[in-house]
């Protein structure tokens, strides 16, 4: 959520940031609804105010037999106008937070130009793309013909853009886990098995809600969601707390199943375990100071390279346009894999810096070492591996002739094959 204070100061300002992510229309709407509110506030003080001390007359002139006949009437009047008052507030207010809910956070000044993906600058290539000497195929028929990746029993099951995984690709993913969460692990990030089930208030305070509810299952008999990234729950890990200077910054790495309903994806991207509804990550997260967040956006970046340059993966990384970030970032870096099957990169990790935005939502603020006023920490993320994208990078990448595939040597101490092939 942005700061109330800040567009109040500096409204041109905010509206032209906001006007780089086409999102500055209710800005005015915004400071009426909160000009209106101070209006109303001193209003309704002063009526109790008066109200009060003429309650105060009408008792003393009883208590002298006279007749407050007058004054009763005034005080109904009064009374009268402090609960239409009242009301008045509790519509604008609600009004105000709905208005302030949907507004992204600042985009920052580094994030390129632009609405959509292709908008994304591309900061640098990394590795060598394969170059094969027969036809590369992608990942679902080698799966598929391997007995790996199972969709058709899957959509019996449960529908479209679900998969069984079978024998070694069950521990291929089992091995990029726990490689993944060692490595970030030394980096200084505790790790975490979250819950997947979390209230509606966890996914306002990350800044899903209420944009994104379309692509969130929910559980409505038990008010619950499945998030779609554990981000959620390890954002909600401090939330309404004051932390102090000394504890940050706060580095955990969480492991959990997500779950995206992907709606109005149909056609796009389906083919296969690319974009399903299921899917495994480790992610990382950050609370830190506000001084160090642009520093603590591209470390995370570096361990996000660091995983991707281990796993031997061609990658390249885009800083992700203003117009393109989700609702909490004001910045975001993506690592696209090369996906020899469709000849182009495509999205594997990001990481974003949502500033103050997070923190705003779930009341998570710090106390400065100087012990002068509380403020919001900065929150960050990062993917660390999404498990399914991943096992397509290597699928594809180090496929062989014969049909089966090459995983590189950093995974076969954490147990996957060094080849999968057929048997």
């Amino acid at each position: 959520m942005l700061d109330l204070k800040l567009i109040r100061s500096d409204p041109e300002r905010i509206k032209q940031a906001l006007a780089r992510r086409g999102a500055a229309g209710e800005v005015d709407a915004l400071l009426a609804l909160d000009a209106r509110r101070r209006e109303l506030l001193p209003e309704i003080e002063g009526a109790q105010a008066e109200r009060k001390a003429l309650s105060k007359q009408i008792g003393e002139a009883k208590q002298r037999g006279e007749d407050g006949a007058e004054l009763m009437e005034t005080v109904q009047g009064l009374k009268d106008r402090i609960e239409s008052g009242k009301a008045e507030l509790e519509t604008v207010e609600a009004d105000l937070e709905r208005v302030a809910a949907t507004l992204p956070n600042l985009p920052d000044p580094d994030a390129p130009e632009g609405m959509t993906e292709e908008d994304a600058v591309v900061l640098r290539e990394v590795g060598e793309r394969p170059s094969f000497d027969f036809e590369p195929r992608d990942h679902l028929e080698i799966g598929t013909e391997l007995g790996l990746i199972d969709m058709e029993s899957a959509a019996r099951l449960s529908g479209s853009r679900f998969a069984y995984l079978k024998g070694d690709l069950v521990l291929l993913e089992l091995a990029l886990v726990r490689f993944a969460l060692d490595l970030v692990r030394g980096e200084g990030h505790e790790p975490v098995v979250p819950p997947v089930l979390v209230r509606e208030e966890a996914l306002y305070g990350t800044g899903f809600l209420p944009g994104d509810r379309d692509q969130i299952y929910e559980v409505p008999k038990d008010d619950l969601y499945l998030v779609g990234t554990s981000e959620v729950a390890l954002a909600g890990l401090h939330a309404e707390e004051i932390l102090e200077a000394a504890q940050l910054p706060l580095r955990y790495a969480g492991f959990s199943p997500c779950f995206r309903r992907e709606a109005g994806a149909a056609g796009r991207d389906t083919r296969g375990i690319f974009r399903v509804h299921q899917f495994d990550k480790v992610e990382m997260f950050s609370f830190v100071e506000p001084s160090e967040s642009a520093a603590e956006h591209e470390r995370l970046l570096a361990i996000e390279e660091r995983i991707l340059g281990e796993l031997e993966i061609p990658y390249r990384v885009v800083n992700v346009a203003a117009g393109d970030l989700g609702a909490p970032a004001a910045k975001k870096y993506d690592c696209e894999a090369w996906i020899p099957s469709q000849e182009r990169y495509r999205e594997l990790t990001s990481c974003s810096n949502t500033t103050d935005y997070q923190a705003r939502r779930l009341n998570c603020r710090y106390r400065p070492a100087d012990n002068e006023a509380t403020q919001a920490v900065h929150t960050l993320n990062g993917t660390a591996v999404a498990v399914g994208r991943t096992m397509i990078a290597l699928i594809e990448n180090r496929q062989d002739r014969e049909g089966g595939f090459t995983l590189p040597n950093i995974l076969h101490s954490y147990g996957s094959p060094e080849r999968i092939a057929s048997r």
